[in-house]
C-alpha cells in the first residue's frame, strides 16, 4: 500500500490544478495556449481526464492514451477533485512497491500542464509548489530523450536565468517560456 507521506507532492500538484481549473475564465475557452494545437478547452478536457487515465493504469486496467478526452464539462474543476480523489484512491489500493517513477511521471503531466493552463489563462505560477515540478522535472530529465519526444514534447528549450521550477519544466518539454513569465499574474 501506498503511504500518504509518498503521495503528498502528487496530492498537492492535484490540489493546485484542482484551484487554477475553478479560475479558468469561460470566456477563455477558445484561447491559445502554449501547446499549440490545443485551445484552453482542450488542455482543459485533457488534464481533467488524465487523473482517470493514471487510475486505470495503476487498476491495470486498458488505456487508450490516443484517444480523445471526454468533453470536461460545466464543472472541470469539480470533475477533476473527482478524478483527483479516484487517483489518490487508486494509489492507495496499490499494492506492492511505491513505484516513484509513475508517482513522478504524474508530477511531471500535472506540472508541464498547469504551466501550460496558468500561462494560457495569464495566471503566475511563482506560488506553485515547486517540489512539484521539481520532481516532475527530474523524472522526464532521466528518461526523455531527443530520440523519444515524439509529437508530444518539442526540442528543450532555454529557460532563462531565475526561471521558476514551472518555467523550467515547461522550457524542457519543449515549450517557449517567455523570460520571467512566472512572475506575471
Amino acid at each position: 500500500m501506498t503511504t500518504d507521506d509518498d503521495l503528498a507532492a502528487l496530492r498537492r500538484g492535484l490540489d493546485q490544478l484542482t484551484s487554477l481549473l475553478a479560475d479558468v475564465p469561460s470566456e477563455a475557452s477558445g484561447d491559445p495556449t502554449p501547446c499549440t494545437e490545443w485551445t484552453v478547452q482542450d488542455l482543459v478536457d485533457h488534464v481533467v481526464a488524465a487523473p482517470t487515465r493514471f487510475a486505470r493504469m495503476l487498476r491495470e486496467q486498458q488505456i487508450d492514451w490516443a484517444a480523445p478526452p471526454p468533453p470536461a464539462g460545466d464543472d472541470p474543476a469539480g470533475a477533476f477533485r473527482a478524478h483527483a480523489d479516484d487517483l489518490l484512491a487508486a494509489w492507495r489500493d496499490h499494492s506492492g512497491p511505491v513505484e516513484q517513477a509513475g508517482l513522478d511521471w504524474q508530477c511531471a503531466e500535472l506540472a508541464v500542464h498547469t504551466w501550460d493552463l496558468a500561462t494560457a489563462v495569464g495566471a503566475s505560477t511563482t506560488d506553485l509548489d515547486p517540489e512539484v515540478a521539481e520532481g516532475g522535472l527530474a523524472f522526464m530529465q532521466s528518461s526523455l530523450t531527443p530520440e523519444n519526444r515524439g509529437p508530444a514534447f518539442g526540442p528543450e528549450q532555454p529557460a532563462g536565468e531565475g526561471a521558476d521550477p514551472y518555467e523550467r519544466i515547461a522550457a524542457f518539454a519543449g515549450r517557449s517560456v517567455p523570460r520571467g513569465a512566472g512572475t506575471e499574474g
